[in-house]
């Protein structure tokens, strides 16, 4: 048996390994029942059997703040009745584990089990916070065959005679056609391991065939069996952050995953910024070293968690925006910000992986997911085909919120988008103590009025390290509530003592640097709130713009996907209360979590998915908000919380009202 053990308790544990699966199939898995209470929902399951996704199978209102990272404790549960085992490195303190509280998420089933939901680990139904794994659920790509881009296929040759002295790649021509495989491509690496490789194996080889729109191509050649070590890798490249997991191709698995900041920060922040730092000489080498550099780090961080060998790696899926993918290819993108806007290519054909600098082995290959325009990427075009708006009617607005703001509004029938520049603060990049959304990160803000003292929660439960993107709008949007900061961001300075006078001027103080793991205090400042009012307020202009451009308004509406990896810790009322999201029926609104990396892992199991992919990034049209006059008007008057219009936040508005009439403003 193999288990991802997570790195510092941050990484998802996950699943058996191949060997167990397909032991159990010859052998018989044992079958149990479990039962979750007070929903007195019961369900029949597999020995082995993870009882998170079990919980979501089911309609188990079970939360799980870190979409089962194993890091949140927000998934607890407690087993009344049965036996259950738990993976190595479960975040419980032995007293909590002694009075039988587990972590569903890291909780796998060994026999007839009743398990209770606490209150505190029920997901909010009504609106406010959702759970990731209902939104996946809800609002996936359906009708999808599992049906990988590469596969192998197993061979036995016939060994040559002097009667029949034909050459290797004649018999091994002969074998393929068996399995209706005639029209590929051979590459001379490819031919220099062939004679080699077949007399190693005896004449029984595993040939890994790529499927290409024009075509398939052989790219490796093992001795032996190999059908069973199928394994690729899906990127999500994001200007602030890089997300990356490892996939079991043949179950169509996640095995572990890995995250970091995109080392081109240090070359700025934005695209823009990198556009124009790559026109510096040896920029372009420099920006694409930076990225492959980051990516190299996390596929080695997750072929060790996961134990397979980067020798076993066979494929690679990556989405992003244009400009992070012609970065990482090493195509000059300083046409992407010159007017008209032009990226180099939408569809981009498949490439060796190693000529880029990744670490793996060279007959790896991979595939970018298309993109619309210079600034709507194939991480939007991942997430539109991840999220199957391609096969709905319904009037969807899927909102992916990062360093660009990208915002796509239409169904089955049209789609067109828009983009903007938010800038990092959503993934706590430009704020004075931000990070990333992990363990540590302040991502709940609770104002107490009556002892003017803060109540603050961070992912995992442990001492705060920073403040993520979903923190930061909690952050504002209780400060704003409670009266301590006016419509405009600016602290009212004599209204609560823990305002005070900073490096950078007037500031809040979190968390004293004695209670955190950083050893130094955490606050947020006016320009923090500044950098934060700006990028709602590019985000909320550039709904505006795109649903007029359509002739649609907020109230035509039928669902708004939120997307984004700190979306699974929004909270759709705080991101209400300061103007990011419109003032709008809760019900509405669903969270997907990263739907960059949600297609990219997808568009990896099917090939169905790949060629959903190049039809979507055809069907949508594409406005540039520079060239349009509403936009601009529209975030002007967005710089305000929750907006100048307060017609347009209703609710919020009468909220901050009776707020201010009672007392506390």
């Amino acid at each position: 048996m193999i288990w991802c053990v997570p790195d510092n308790g941050i990484r998802r544990l996950v699943l058996f390994a191949y060997a167990e699966r397909q032991m159990n199939r010859f052998m018989g898995v044992k079958k149990y029942k479990v039962v979750f209470k007070p929903d007195d929902v019961a369900v029949d399951v597999e020995d082995g059997d993870n009882l998170l996704e079990l919980a979501r199978k089911a309609g188990v209102a079970l939360t799980a703040s870190c979409g089962g990272d194993g890091v949140c404790g927000t998934c607890k549960v407690l087993i009344e009745k049965g036996e259950t085992e738990s993976l190595p490195g479960m975040q419980l303190d032995p007293g909590e584990v002694a009075m039988g509280l587990r972590l569903a998420c890291q909780c796998l089933v060994r026999g007839d089990l009743v398990v209770i939901v606490p209150e505190t680990s029920r997901m909010a139904t009504g609106g406010g916070r959702r759970a990731l794994a209902t939104a996946e659920e809800l609002m996936a790509v359906t009708g999808w065959t599992h049906a990988p881009p590469i596969s192998k296929v197993y061979l036995e040759l016939v060994p040559p005679t002097l009667e029949d002295n034909s050459s290797d790649l004649t018999r091994l021509e002969r074998e393929l056609a068996k399995h209706n495989i005639d029209d590929y491509r051979v590459e001379l690496g490819f031919l220099r391991k062939l004679p080699h490789v077949v007399r190693e194996g005896g004449w029984k080889v595993t040939i890994t065939v790529l499927r290409e729109p024009s075509g398939s191509r052989l790219t490796r050649i093992e001795p032996g069996d190999t059908r069973n070590r199928l394994f690729g890798l899906a990127f999500d490249i994001g200007t602030t952050g890089v997300r990356g997991e490892l996939l079991d191709l043949n179950e169509g698995k996640v095995l572990s995953r890995g995250v970091e900041y995109n080392g081109q920060r240090i070359y700025g922040d934005d695209v823009i910024s990198r556009i124009a730092y790559s026109g510096k000489p040896d920029g372009m080498a420099k920006l694409q070293q930076a990225v492959v550099a980051t990516m190299n780090r996390i596929i080695a961080e997750m072929t060790q968690r996961a134990q397979v060998p980067a020798g076993d790696l066979s494929y690679l899926t990556v989405a992003a925006n244009t400009t992070m993918i012609q970065l990482f290819l090493g195509i000059d993108p300083k046409y992407l910000r010159l007017a008209p806007y032009v990226p180099s290519a939408g569809v981009l054909p498949m490439f060796p992986v190693r000529a880029l600098g990744i670490d793996v082995p060279e007959h790896v290959y991979g595939y970018t997911i298309p993109s619309v325009a210079s600034y709507v990427g194939g991480d939007i075009v991942s997430g539109l085909v991840g999220t199957g708006i391609y096969q709905r009617q319904e009037t969807v607005l899927y909102i992916d919120i990062g360093t660009n703001g990208e915002t796509v509004v239409g169904n089955a029938d049209w789609m067109v988008s828009a983009s903007c520049s938010a800038g990092p603060a959503f993934e706590g990049g430009g704020i004075s103590c931000g990070m990333l959304a992990t363990e540590g990160a302040i991502e709940g803000f609770h104002y107490d009025p009556k002892i003017k003292q803060p109540t603050l929660t961070t992912i995992g439960g442990a001492k705060p390290r920073g403040i993520c993107g979903a923190g930061l709008i909690d952050i504002v949007s209780g400060l704003l509530t409670a009266g301590i900061i006016n419509q405009k961001g600016k602290f009212q300075s004599e209204s609560d003592p823990r305002v005070r006078s900073g490096v950078e001027g007037l500031e809040y103080l979190l968390t004293p640097a004695g209670e955190t793991d950083i050893n130094k205090d955490i606050v947020i400042t006016e320009i923090d709130i500044e950098n934060l009012i700006r990028a709602k307020a590019a985000m909320y202009a550039g709904y505006q713009t795109l649903l007029k451009s359509v002739g649609l308004t907020f109230q035509d509406l039928d669902k708004v996907i939120i997307a984004g990896t700190f979306g699974s810790h929004l909270d759709i009322e705080e991101a209400i209360t300061i103007g990011l999201m419109p003032d709008i029926d809760r019900n509405k609104f669903f969270f997907i979590g990263n739907g960059s990396l949600l297609g990219a892992r997808l568009s990896s199991f099917s090939s169905e998915l790949i060629e959903a992919g190049r039809r979507v990034a055809r069907m949508v049209t594409n406005i540039e908000l520079s060239e349009n006059g509403d936009f601009m008007s529209h975030y002007i008057a967005s710089m305000f919380l929750p907006h100048t219009d307060s017609s347009l936040f209703p609710e919020a508005s009468r909220r901050l009202m009776e707020l201010s009439k009672g007392g506390i403003h």
